[in-house]
Formats: structure tokens, sequence, C-alpha cells
């Protein structure tokens, strides 16, 4: 058998350089044929593994795809050269953006094998590769499934540059599910990072900002409510957001101000396509966030409104007004009342008088301030 090995790698040496599709694929169905000892043909895998990159990348795919087909009824037996194999065919797809196809690579090696010693570290870094590439490809489906794996084994590394990684990617799919909220939380804890340098890998301060310019972004477009209010208060509140060119909206939703269409449109140009998707009733994700914002203003704003004024006030019609302000009633995001027969809504505001008062005083100073700055702009 060893002289049988020896004899077979060099061969491969030889076709390597002759660099032939079809020579090659035959080389593999002798190396992996059913009288060849198993510890031979594993070798040989792990020496094609090793000679593949050196192939054109057609040649490359096909014996690679060739080499994967012929030793799936017996993976099992073969888990590290085949790991070897994919993950080099993941790089080939990757380096041509074939993002769901690299992704659909590598998901192939079998992680919770009860065979090959595997630590945690390695899984983590496969599982946040896989997630990443899914998406680059826009599949936040796929991408959150092997996320959701990783959290799994993120305790047990060590690696603090895969964990962070591990973060930044899971924000990313929080971020693309929609789910606005908590992906603007997860940005902010990562644009507060302390340590300027992880596992031996400097912090560009310009990712800190990007961080925190996507907080920003995630928190406006998140759902209104007392939960987003929480968070607009403590960006607002943050120096470093006064940089970000969202802050002028950022401050106009603070303060509770109604939106109007010029900023909603100056700010929807920085938006990722994801962020301006539309929903089901035709809407953009935007379009509900600015509706939703300016209808809970308006209940600080007004004791009471009529249905007609108050679509006018959203841009809307009164069916989908009155629908939202029901949505957001029953959801617990706003206090208030509907009177169908007369056609109006009545606000509750939970706060009590000497709240209401400090609001008024705080919106003034606010407002005395801007002009200020404005007219020691213009002199």
């Amino acid at each position: 058998p060893r002289a049988r090995l020896e004899e077979l790698e060099r061969n491969l040496a030889g076709l390597v350089q002759g660099g032939r599709q079809e020579e090659l694929c035959a080389w593999v169905d002798t190396a992996v044929a059913g009288d060849v000892p198993q510890w031979v043909s594993r070798d040989l895998l792990a020496a094609l593994a090793r000679a593949l990159p050196g192939l054109e990348r057609e040649v490359h795919k096909a014996v690679a795809g060739h080499a994967l087909e012929c030793v799936q009824p017996r993976a099992v037996s073969f888990e590290e050269p085949v790991s070897a194999v994919r993950e080099g065919l993941a790089a080939l797809h990757e380096s041509e953006e074939d993002w769901s196809r690299a992704a659909q690579t590598l998901a192939g090696i079998n992680l919770d094998s009860g065979i090959r010693n595997l630590d945690d570290t390695y899984r983590l870094r496969q599982l946040v590769r896989i997630s990443l590439l899914y998406l680059e490809d826009d599949d936040s489906v796929n991408a959150e499934t092997y996320i959701k794996r990783a959290s799994f084994v993120v305790g047990g590394v060590e690696d603090a540059a895969l964990k962070l990684q591990y973060r930044v990617c899971y924000a990313r799919i929080l971020d693309a599910k929609r789910r606005f909220l908590e992906a603007a939380l997860r940005y902010y804890e990562l644009s507060q990072l302390a340590v300027r340098e992880v596992g031996g890998q400097k912090v560009d301060e310009r990712d800190l900002k990007h961080a925190l310019g996507a907080a920003v972004t995630c928190t406006i477009l998140a759902a209104a409510g007392p939960q987003r209010s929480r968070l607009l208060a403590t960006l607002h509140k943050d120096e470093r957001c006064a940089s970000l060119p969202t802050f002028p909206l950022l401050q106009a939703v603070y303060l509770d101000r109604i939106l109007q269409r010029e900023e909603v449109d100056s700010f929807a140009k920085g938006l990722q396509e994801h962020q301006l998707a539309r929903l089901p009733d035709g809407s953009t994700v935007l379009d509900r966030s600015v509706m939703e914002h300016n209808l809970l203003s308006a209940s600080k704003l007004y004791a009471n409104i009529a249905l007609g004024e108050l679509a006018v006030l959203l841009g809307v019609d009164e069916e989908k007004a009155e629908d939202t302000a029901a949505q957001m009633i029953a959801e617990g995001r706003m206090e208030g009342s509907i009177d169908q027969v007369r056609g109006c809504i009545h606000f509750r505001d939970g706060k009590s008088q000497v709240a209401q008062w400090d609001l008024r005083i705080r919106r003034l100073c606010q407002d005395l301030d801007d002009l200020l700055s404005c007219l020691t702009v213009a002199s």
C-alpha cells in the first residue's frame, strides 16, 4: 500500500502540472476505489486538497466537485480531507463573489462530528464565516440559522477578534431581519468598545463611528414606543453623535417633532436596500417608522384630534391613520382611545403635570439654543 500511495502521489503531481480535468477526475476515481485501503485514500485526498489551488479555476471547481461526489457515500471516513477540499472550493467561490455557493460549500462540513476532535474556535470561525457569506447575498434567514448555532459555542472561545466578528455579524443579521431596536442596541455596544486592539488587530476609529451611525439609523427606523424613546435619549446624550450626518434627524425624533418630507427624503438616501423594503401594504419600512413617530408626536401635542386631520398630518388616508393608531394603542406603545362615532382620537399622557412642564421647558431651551446657533452663524 505504501508503494501504491507514493505512485499515485507522483501521478498527481504530474497531472496537476498538465491541468487536464478528465485525467484528474480519473485519478480521483482510482484514489477512492473500493480496493484501495481507506488510509491510503484519505492521504491521497489530503494531497489533492493541497494541490487543487494550483489548478485553473474551472478545473479546480470540476475536480473538487467530482471528488466530493465520489466520497459522499463514505464521507464520514474522510471528514478531514473533505473539509480541506470544501474550504478551498469555498474560498474559490468567495473570490468570484458567488456568496451563497461558497456558504453552501462550507455548510457541508460536519461541525458536530464525533470522529474528529474539533475545538469551539474552529466551529465558531466556520459558522460566522457561513453567516457572513449568506449576508453578502442578502439571505438573512440562512445567516440567522448559522449565527444561532454559533451562539452555543461562542462562550467557550477565547479568541477576542473572532468573538468581536461574531457580535458584528449578529448585529448585521438583526438589522437585515428588520429587528431594528435589537440591532441598534448591539451596534451601540460595539461603538463603545473601549479596547483599541483586539486579538493583535487594531480597531479603527472609523469602524466605531460606523457602528454608532448604524445604531442611530436603526433607532430611527425602529417601531415608536418607550424602548425606542429610551435609546433615543441615550444616543442624543452621546457627544459623538453630534458629528454624524444623521444627527439633525436624530435630534428632531428625540424632541418629538413632526418630521417633514424633505428631511425624511434626505435621510432615506443613506439607507441600505433592506431598510427601504416594501411592506405588504405597499409602504416602506421608513414610511411606517415616520408615520408612527409623527403619530406619537401628535399624541403629545394634542389632547384629541379628528381622524381626518390626523390623516392629513400623517400623509395617509383616514383608514390607515386609524389602523396605525389602534395598533399602537393595543401594543401599549401609545396611550389613548378611538371614538369611531365622532371620528376622533383622544390621547392620554401618562406623565405627571411636573414632568410635562419639564418637557416643555426642555423643548423651549433647545429651540432657543438652535436659534442662537443660527444667529451666530449668520453674524
